[in-house]
Protein backbone atom coordinates (compact mmCIF):
# COMPACT_ATOMS: atom_id res chain seq x y z
CA UNK A 1 0.00 0.00 0.00
CA UNK A 2 1.56 3.59 -0.63
CA UNK A 3 0.90 6.50 -0.06
CA UNK A 4 1.82 10.32 -0.33
CA UNK A 5 1.83 13.26 2.03
CA UNK A 6 0.71 16.37 0.45
CA UNK A 7 0.87 20.43 1.25
CA UNK A 8 -2.77 22.03 0.34
CA UNK A 9 -4.45 25.38 1.98
CA UNK A 10 -1.33 25.36 4.56
CA UNK A 11 -2.34 22.18 5.74
CA UNK A 12 -0.41 18.58 5.35
CA UNK A 13 -2.81 15.66 4.23
CA UNK A 14 -1.75 12.03 4.18
CA UNK A 15 -3.48 10.62 0.84
CA UNK A 16 -3.87 7.34 -0.31
CA UNK A 17 -5.58 6.04 -3.94
CA UNK A 18 -8.97 5.57 -3.72
CA UNK A 19 -9.92 7.65 -1.19
CA UNK A 20 -11.08 10.62 -0.83
CA UNK A 21 -10.52 13.70 1.43
CA UNK A 22 -12.02 17.20 2.38
CA UNK A 23 -9.90 20.00 1.68
CA UNK A 24 -10.06 24.02 1.32
CA UNK A 25 -11.79 25.62 -1.51
CA UNK A 26 -10.07 24.81 -5.11
CA UNK A 27 -10.51 26.94 -7.86
CA UNK A 28 -12.27 24.15 -9.86
CA UNK A 29 -15.16 23.29 -11.12
CA UNK A 30 -16.78 19.83 -10.17
CA UNK A 31 -15.28 16.86 -12.50
CA UNK A 32 -12.44 18.73 -13.42
CA UNK A 33 -8.93 16.81 -13.06
CA UNK A 34 -6.63 18.62 -10.21
CA UNK A 35 -2.74 17.62 -10.41
CA UNK A 36 -0.85 18.60 -7.00
CA UNK A 37 2.87 19.01 -6.75
CA UNK A 38 3.28 20.28 -3.57
CA UNK A 39 4.29 16.57 -2.21
CA UNK A 40 6.43 16.15 0.93
CA UNK A 41 6.45 12.38 0.95
CA UNK A 42 5.92 9.40 -0.90
CA UNK A 43 5.68 6.03 0.21
CA UNK A 44 5.54 3.08 -2.12
CA UNK A 45 5.77 -0.75 -0.51
CA UNK A 46 8.71 0.27 1.95
CA UNK A 47 10.25 2.47 -0.79
CA UNK A 48 9.95 5.89 0.77
CA UNK A 49 11.22 9.61 -0.64
CA UNK A 50 11.39 12.32 1.46
CA UNK A 51 11.57 15.71 0.08
CA UNK A 52 13.89 18.78 1.13
CA UNK A 53 10.86 20.58 0.93
CA UNK A 54 8.92 18.95 -1.63
CA UNK A 55 9.88 15.19 -3.82
CA UNK A 56 11.27 16.38 -6.84
CA UNK A 57 8.80 14.80 -10.15
CA UNK A 58 6.36 13.19 -7.20
CA UNK A 59 2.53 14.05 -8.66
CA UNK A 60 -0.74 13.51 -7.02
CA UNK A 61 -3.84 13.52 -9.04
CA UNK A 62 -7.51 13.40 -8.09
CA UNK A 63 -10.80 14.47 -9.43
CA UNK A 64 -13.22 16.98 -7.91
CA UNK A 65 -16.26 15.22 -6.78
CA UNK A 66 -18.10 18.33 -5.20
CA UNK A 67 -17.78 21.62 -3.47
CA UNK A 68 -19.00 21.39 0.39
CA UNK A 69 -19.01 23.47 3.66
CA UNK A 70 -17.87 22.38 6.69
CA UNK A 71 -19.67 21.89 9.91
CA UNK A 72 -20.51 24.97 12.02
CA UNK A 73 -17.99 26.79 14.61
CA UNK A 74 -19.30 28.86 16.98
CA UNK A 75 -17.06 31.52 17.82
CA UNK A 76 -18.23 32.87 21.24
CA UNK A 77 -16.06 35.98 22.47
CA UNK A 78 -16.99 37.58 26.48
CA UNK A 79 -15.08 40.16 28.66
CA UNK A 80 -16.51 39.09 32.19
CA UNK A 81 -17.73 42.46 34.06
CA UNK A 82 -17.89 44.82 30.65
CA UNK A 83 -21.52 43.62 29.49
CA UNK A 84 -19.52 42.82 25.92
CA UNK A 85 -20.56 39.69 24.41
CA UNK A 86 -20.23 38.18 20.55
CA UNK A 87 -21.90 35.30 19.52
CA UNK A 88 -20.64 34.49 15.62
CA UNK A 89 -20.56 31.57 13.67
CA UNK A 90 -18.25 30.00 10.80
CA UNK A 91 -18.60 27.32 8.13
CA UNK A 92 -14.85 26.53 5.99
CA UNK A 93 -15.89 26.25 2.62
CA UNK A 94 -14.35 23.03 1.10
CA UNK A 95 -13.88 20.64 -2.03
CA UNK A 96 -14.12 17.00 -1.65
CA UNK A 97 -11.22 15.24 -3.70
CA UNK A 98 -11.12 11.86 -4.94
CA UNK A 99 -7.32 10.70 -5.31
CA UNK A 100 -6.80 9.06 -8.52
CA UNK A 101 -2.84 8.02 -8.07
CA UNK A 102 0.45 8.70 -7.16
CA UNK A 103 3.52 9.52 -9.71
CA UNK A 104 7.00 9.75 -9.03
CA UNK A 105 9.17 10.92 -11.75
CA UNK A 106 6.58 9.82 -14.73
CA UNK A 107 6.23 6.35 -13.39
CA UNK A 108 2.86 5.40 -11.88
CA UNK A 109 3.09 4.02 -8.25
CA UNK A 110 -0.45 3.14 -7.57
CA UNK A 111 -3.45 4.04 -9.12
CA UNK A 112 -7.29 3.97 -8.65
CA UNK A 113 -9.14 1.89 -11.15
CA UNK A 114 -11.07 4.74 -13.39
CA UNK A 115 -14.87 4.33 -12.41
CA UNK A 116 -17.10 6.76 -12.99
CA UNK A 117 -19.27 8.26 -10.26
CA UNK A 118 -22.76 7.84 -12.07
CA UNK A 119 -21.55 4.59 -13.03
CA UNK A 120 -24.64 2.43 -11.90
CA UNK A 121 -23.76 -1.45 -11.06
CA UNK A 122 -26.38 -3.91 -11.75
CA UNK A 123 -28.21 -5.62 -8.86
CA UNK A 124 -29.55 -9.05 -9.04
CA UNK A 125 -32.75 -9.44 -10.63
CA UNK A 126 -34.76 -11.93 -8.31
CA UNK A 127 -38.20 -11.12 -7.73
CA UNK A 128 -39.54 -10.79 -4.37
CA UNK A 129 -43.10 -12.73 -3.26
CA UNK A 130 -44.87 -11.46 -0.09
CA UNK A 131 -46.51 -14.05 2.51
CA UNK A 132 -49.33 -12.94 4.43
CA UNK A 133 -49.82 -14.66 7.65
CA UNK A 134 -53.10 -14.69 9.48
CA UNK A 135 -52.61 -13.17 12.77
CA UNK A 136 -53.06 -15.80 15.93
CA UNK A 137 -55.24 -15.54 18.87
CA UNK A 138 -54.13 -15.84 22.22
CA UNK A 139 -55.79 -18.21 24.26
CA UNK A 140 -54.72 -17.15 28.04
CA UNK A 141 -56.97 -15.40 30.29
CA UNK A 142 -55.34 -11.69 31.10
CA UNK A 143 -55.72 -10.56 34.35
CA UNK A 144 -56.47 -7.13 35.70
CA UNK A 145 -54.94 -4.90 38.24
CA UNK A 146 -58.27 -2.72 38.67
CA UNK A 147 -59.42 -4.76 41.63
CA UNK A 148 -56.31 -4.96 44.02
CA UNK A 149 -55.68 -1.06 43.38
CA UNK A 150 -58.33 0.42 45.54
CA UNK A 151 -57.44 -2.22 48.79
CA UNK A 152 -53.80 -0.51 48.68
CA UNK A 153 -54.82 3.13 48.54
CA UNK A 154 -57.18 2.18 51.42
CA UNK A 155 -54.24 1.18 53.29
CA UNK A 156 -51.74 3.82 52.50
CA UNK A 157 -54.75 6.60 53.89
CA UNK A 158 -54.91 4.19 56.99
CA UNK A 159 -51.53 4.46 58.06
CA UNK A 160 -51.66 8.04 57.47
CA UNK A 161 -54.44 8.89 59.49
CA UNK A 162 -52.60 6.58 62.56
CA UNK A 163 -49.64 8.73 62.73
CA UNK A 164 -49.47 10.05 66.30
CA UNK A 165 -49.06 13.92 66.45
CA UNK A 166 -46.18 16.01 68.51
Amino acid sequence: MSYAIIETGGKQLRVEPGRFYDIDLLPAAEGDQISLENVLLVQDDGDVHIGQPHVEGALVEGTVMRHLRGKKIIVYKMRPKKKTRKKRGHRQELTRLMIDSISLNGKLLTAEPQTSATEVIPVSTETVTETTTEPTEVSSPVETIDAQTPETTAEVETASEEKPEN
